[in-house]
């Protein structure tokens, strides 16, 4: 069987290197300073190295990896990574490899890229136990030749060996997928309290409109004290008193709202009688209706508050147009 694998596009000069232990991860994570010590003491030890943790991941059958690489500090400053190259030799050298094995480390494996020599030569020729024509039919089969390369698969050990692997990362993708996934509900919570503060301060706003159109209509009764009516005053008070008849008309807005009222109380008074029989519904379909109740109920709320509002900005314009009559009528007797 032949499976893939994605290409190692780490450089050279990254200087990586992965360690495999025969540990949890959660035990490597609690001895990473320890482990970080010794490495760098069976390195030699020397000041102008230091040992550092790219990252660590677990592996199947509660093995872990540490990817480390090794920074190299010179007299004037500067420093530099070591390859990993270099890196991987000083790590596979006998009196080295004896330590780490001490250590808990199985096996130390460089993280460098193939070079197209090494790519061409690893296509060209089918590795031990592998069909030639299998290895071509997978070539073909590449779904992405670019980011992975075929990898054979002998004997069932090394098939469970990457089913482990497969599901390891599976549970990887999953964990990250629902810390994305708390990330997006605590967002979702946080615009919904803004939109509720929108709201509120809409509302505000609102009010605070209102407190300024009262004192402008104060004020400018104040101001036209002593005048007489103008003309833009009266025509503004005659399609004043005409909207005040069109909403208070019974086949107008009153006479509507009037009659919704009375469909909403039917139906409460139909539900009330029926409340005994039973019914299956659907429970999306149940769930849209809600939804398209409470919008109309919220839609005739709103109609009903504005119609309010305007309702008194109308007897308060009224009330000041009259008054400011009754002034000039008591200046001019």
């Amino acid at each position: 069987t032949v499976g893939f694998s994605c290409i190692p596009s780490n450089k050279d000069e990254d200087g990586l290197v992965a360690l495999a232990f025969n540990k949890k991860e959660a035990d490597i994570r609690n001895q990473q300073q320890l482990i970080v010590e010794s490495l760098h003491k069976i390195l030699g030890g020397l000041q102008q190295i230091m040992v550092n943790v790219e990252g660590i991941r677990a592996l199947p059958d509660d093995q872990t990896e540490m990817v480390i690489y090794v920074v190299e500090r010179f007299p004037n400053g500067n420093s530099r990574r070591v390859s990993a190259t270099n890196l991987y030799s000083s790590l596979e050298q006998v009196n080295v490899k004896t330590l780490l094995m001490q250590l808990g480390v199985i096996v130390a494996l460089p993280r460098t890229e193939l070079s197209p020599a090494q790519m061409k030569q690893l296509l060209q020729n089918p590795p031990a136990g592998v069909d030639p024509i299998i290895w071509e039919q997978a070539k073909v089969d590449n779904p992405d030749p670019e980011k992975l390369i075929p990898v054979p698969m002998v004997g069932f050990k090394e098939l469970l060996r990457r089913l482990k692997f497969q599901e390891q990362m599976t549970k990887q993708h999953q964990s990250r997928l629902d810390i994305i996934s708390e990330d997006v509900n605590e967002l979702q919570k946080n615009q919904a309290t803004t939109v509720a503060k929108i709201a509120q301060y809409k509302r505000k706003l609102m009010d605070q409109a209102h407190k300024v159109l009262q004192v402008l209509i104060k004020q400018e009764i104040q101001r036209k004290a002593g005048y007489a009516i103008q003309a833009e005053e009266e025509q503004l008070r005659v399609q004043l008193d005409t909207i005040q008849s069109e909403l208070n008309a019974p086949t107008q807005f009153k006479g509507r709202l009037n009659e919704l009222m009375s469909q909403i109380r039917m139906q409460n008074h139909v539900g009330a009688v029926r409340s005994e029989e039973r019914y299956s519904v659907d429970g999306d379909l149940l769930g849209e209706i809600k939804q398209h109740l409470k919008l109309q109920h919220e839609g005739l709320s709103h109609l009903i508050s504005v119609l309010k509002e305007d309702l008194e900005d109308v007897k308060l314009i009224e009330q000041g147009l009259n008054e400011s009559v009754h002034i000039r009528r008591d200046l001019f007797s």
